[in-house]
């Protein structure tokens, strides 16, 4: 199947009134593009520590929207000028011209299926579910999991320096915090190394459906892991709710500005001995979390890198 691709060359300020216009001519999901600078809000939600710069802002945006091959976009493309004037005599929405393409049906959701394939970390096997076990790799351990909504398929090498202290530090029959768990992959390593149960935190509400997703995949039963849903950093209900000197061990696979406020929190949170494993950090602020996790009273037993990245593992005496 084939759309008809329309691309309206506007301004960013006139952006939300020509969506909005747009909207009441029943024309949904409109596809933004402009240069306008992140947020720190929006820093904060992103997984990259030192923000590349981008593209100066020029003020100019450029909105698409998609009509079926059989609608009849003579009609609609009037309305939508129409509109387009009718805004022009109260606001500058700059240019305001249209670009038709065409462009064809794809299979978004599975399309991306053929950059994602099954990898080891050292001798445990990810493998999404549209891949079968190789007869050979039927001895190892395998986790099952699909790249989803939520952070963690195990490709990133921060999630694979915190897998590897998982296979050094988990005990049978301990007790496991993840803050930041997304997917749920490191406490899903955790319990099929032996850890009696898992409580993740996360600030993203999409973690919850990723878990028991990526549970029934593994055949973990749920009750091992429960997920909580808020900021374990200044939430005294989240706080209290995960319960004080109960875990033997801690993983943090966030970023170094996050780990700094956090690691005095954890601490309260830990038993005596417990194991404090966090990762996401880049080698220029490795430093920077040493001085946090020393200044909360941990002793670091071990840092150890993969390519630019870090973790820092402590113990709690």
């Amino acid at each position: 199947m084939r759309w008809n691709r329309f691309r309206i060359k506007t301004r960013t300020e006139a952006e939300d009134m020509v969506i909005c216009a747009l909207a009441e001519l029943g024309i949904q999901g409109v596809e933004i593009e402009d240069k306008q600078p992140l947020t720190e809000e929006d820093k904060q939600q992103m997984f990259v520590d030192i923000m590349p710069e981008g593209p100066r802002d020029d003020g100019i945006a450029y909105l698409s929207f998609y009509l079926e091959e059989e609608e009849d976009k003579e009609e609609i493309l009037a309305k939508v000028r129409d509109e387009l004037k009718n805004l022009s005599q109260f606001m500058d929405i700059g240019d305001g011209s249209i670009e038709e393409s065409q462009t064809e049906d794809k299979d978004w959701i599975n399309n991306w299926k053929e950059y994602f394939h099954q990898f080891y970390v050292d001798d445990i096997l990810i493998t999404p579910s549209w891949e079968p076990v190789k007869e050979e790799d039927k001895d190892r351990m395998v986790l099952h999991i699909d790249p989803g909504t939520a952070f963690g398929t195990g490709m990133h090498e921060t999630t694979q320096l915190c897998i590897r202290q998982l296979k050094k530090y988990v005990k049978a029959s301990l007790r496991m915090l993840d803050v930041g768990t997304g997917s749920g992959i490191l406490g899903i390593i955790g319990l099929k190394l032996g850890a009696k149960h898992v409580v993740g935190t996360d600030l993203d509400p999409c973690a919850v459906p990723a878990v028991e997703d990526n549970l029934r995949a593994n055949g973990v039963s749920a009750d091992k892991f429960d997920m909580m849903i808020g900021n374990i950093i200044d939430d005294v209900q989240v706080q209290d709710k995960v319960g004080y000197e109960k875990y033997d061990l801690v993983t943090a696979n966030i970023l170094a500005d996050v780990l700094v406020p956090l690691t005095p929190v954890v601490v309260k949170h830990m038993k005596p001995g417990g194991i404090y494993i966090t990762s996401g950090i880049l080698d220029v602020k490795e430093e920077e979390v040493r001085q946090a996790v020393e200044r909360a009273g941990l002793k670091v037993v071990e840092v150890t890198r993969q390519g630019e990245w870090v973790s820092v593992t402590a113990r709690k005496d």
